[in-house]
């Protein structure tokens, strides 16, 4: 199906271009529309989790998980498209909805993916297999390794990716649509620790998750093999510590909804952080392994661990501390993305 813009300079230059055609053809200084087009009509799998046998949307809390829907990933507010050709790429700017593109030579795949992201870091964007998402660098002053050599990171922004591996032959003067799917790369654990006693000792609260993977590859949504430790912040309620953490997933993660199957099972072991700080000042800290919980949930979910007891003894000579989130000694550290040849 073609489509026809009326606009009237477009119109009489296209007029213009036909009328000479008829004598010597087509002539390329003259022709505002000499190349092929074609209309991006981009829309959203706005999926916060994966159902790998959880089912938690049939039987969710709102009261201990926050709303469902509300975890789900908004529009983002602008999107990045790479023209690949046998030898060079091209990088385009399209609005949330889409746009026009002027195709300037032949193109034999497209990838997409959200440029309004703070803390998501692009490799390898000019060698099409190896173009991967990671995150930025999170130290924590405190933090004990949980595994041995793993990267501490932010939690990475959303993030959004399509591939399109064969472009349709437009022809010169000819405008096709091009719907894409735009799907997400980035997923939400909804982190609960519950407390069994000792709540109320409790100013400040945060977590990590190791063992998660450092990075998510742009054409297919497979995750890569290295491992990461997330690092996040917790809200407090009457009964617990929660968090919402993003993150690509489980390391080494061929995922189905981009057309991959899974692997045989993994061993990797997955461990859970908490550090709190006393209303007297003291730090103290509590390990689980969830192991379960996430070979159970490659892409989002709920992770929950309970029993945790602050003792009054604990919290003792509590001279009213002054908490204060700048004291507990974290730093990031901005990497520079890379672009895409041209």
């Amino acid at each position: 199906m073609k489509t026809i813009r009326t606009k009237g300079s477009l119109v009489t230059a296209l007029l213009f271009c036909l009328a000479a055609g008829f004598q010597t053809g087509c002539r390329k200084d003259l022709c505002p529309n000499h190349y092929p087009q074609a209309s991006v009509a981009l829309s959203y799998e706005q999926a916060w989790e994966r159902d790998y046998g959880m089912h938690w949307i049939d039987a969710w809390s709102a009261d201990r998980y926050g709303a469902y829907d509300a975890l789900c990933p908004g529009r983002p507010e602008g999107v990045s498209m790479i023209a690949y050709a046998e030898e060079r790429s091209d990088l385009f700017f399209l609005q949330p909805e889409g746009g026009e593109v002027v195709f300037g030579s032949e193109v034999r795949s497209l990838l997409f993916y959200n440029n309004d992201t703070e803390y998501i870091v692009l490799n390898d964007l000019a060698s099409l297999p190896a173009a991967r998402a990671t995150t930025t660098t999170r130290t924590r002053s405190t933090l004990r390794a949980m595994h041995a050599d793993e990267r501490t990171i932010n939690p990475p922004d959303v993030l959004y990716g399509s591939f399109a591996d064969e472009v349709p032959q437009i022809k010169l003067h000819e405008n096709v649509p091009l719907p894409v799917r735009m799907q997400p790369l980035v997923y939400t654990y909804v982190v609960c620790y519950g407390f069994e006693y000792g709540r109320q000792h409790v100013a400040l609260a945060r977590g990590a998750l190791a063992g998660m993977a450092e990075s998510v590859y742009l054409r297919d949504g497979v995750t890569g093999d290295e491992g990461a430790t997330i690092l996040f912040d917790c809200a407090l309620t009457d009964d617990c510590a929660r968090a919402e953490v993003r993150s690509f997933g489980v390391p080494g993660f061929p995922d189905e909804y981009y057309g991959r199957e899974r692997r045989a099972r993994d061993e990797r072991r997955y461990t859970l952080n908490l550090e709190v700080r006393l209303t007297n000042g003291k730090l103290k800290e509590f390990v689980f392994d969830v192991t379960e919980q996430l070979r159970r949930q490659p892409r989002g979910g709920v992770i929950e661990v309970g029993g945790i007891r602050v003792e009054d003894g604990d919290n003792m000579n509590n001279s009213g501390f002054d908490v204060d989130v700048d004291d507990w000694g974290e730093y990031t550290d901005i990497d520079l993305p890379v672009g895409p040849a041209n």
